[in-house]
């Protein structure tokens, strides 16, 4: 059997026991095109035959739509396929900005194992030192946070926890970061002082939290005034 292509007109031969009895679906190797051939018997019952000849006809029709068919779903899995990518990858790499207006995406974050830092800050150079005031303990907590985003943020306050050999919290104290609005790359500090520090007190753990989440009862030092870059690199006495 001698095949010629819709397309291009190039001529192929072909077996008849290639076709087979229902036909099938070729391939042209010069310019791409896919038609569908019948075997031969139904071609020369459609030279005899009309009707025949018109349901080949309605037969290529179907299988033309078919493949359009196929191709616009595939196209429409790689579409949304691409999207939930492009969606998950940007949850990922702006998952801070995600949790700062989303906090409660936090957990989510850390159960996947992604690290999560919503205020763009980190502590550096923390200094704890233990006194006493007569015979009151005092613990002091001095340290620097700094910006590490790429644009400047409020500074949140600090917590300054102190736990026991248990892991009991027996204080909680707070305090600013100075100054209250950190340029990109910059560094603040703080000094945090603990009156009466509990005896039992084995460990002290540090995290920032907003302004607007400290206790009234806290007695947070108000803030002062925006301290100038050479302030702001100082390290805390």
């Amino acid at each position: 059997m001698i095949l010629t292509c819709p397309n291009c007109e190039t001529q192929y031969f072909a077996d008849d026991s290639t076709i087979g009895e229902s036909g099938r679906t070729v391939k042209c190797a010069a310019c791409g095109n896919s038609w569908f051939v019948a075997p031969k018997e139904q071609k020369e019952s459609a030279r005899r035959n009309p009707a025949a000849a018109h349901e080949i006809y309605r037969e290529r029709v179907r299988e033309q739509r078919r493949r359009k068919s196929r191709f616009a779903a595939l196209l429409s899995w790689l579409i949304t396929a691409g999207l939930f990518f492009a969606l998950g990858v940007g949850a990922i790499v702006f998952r801070n900005e995600v949790v700062k207006a989303w906090p409660q995406a936090a957990g989510a974050y850390k159960q996947l194992g992604f690290d999560v830092n919503p205020y763009g800050l980190e502590f550096e150079d923390i200094q704890r030192s233990r006194t006493f005031n007569d015979t009151i303990p005092i613990v002091t907590v001095a340290g620097k946070a700094v910006n590490i985003s790429r644009s400047a943020v409020h500074t949140p306050a600090v917590r300054v926890e102190l736990k026991d050999e248990r892991g009991a919290i027996v204080s909680t104290t707070y305090g600013p970061i100075q100054p209250e609005t950190l340029p990109a790359g910059k560094t603040g500090s703080f000094q945090i002082v603990v009156q009466q520090a509990p005896i039992e007190s084995f460990e002290i753990e540090l995290s920032f939290v907003p302004r607007d989440q400290v206790p009234a009862t806290a007695d947070m030092p108000p803030h002062e005034s925006l301290a100038t870059d050479a302030e702001t690199d100082e390290s805390p006495e």
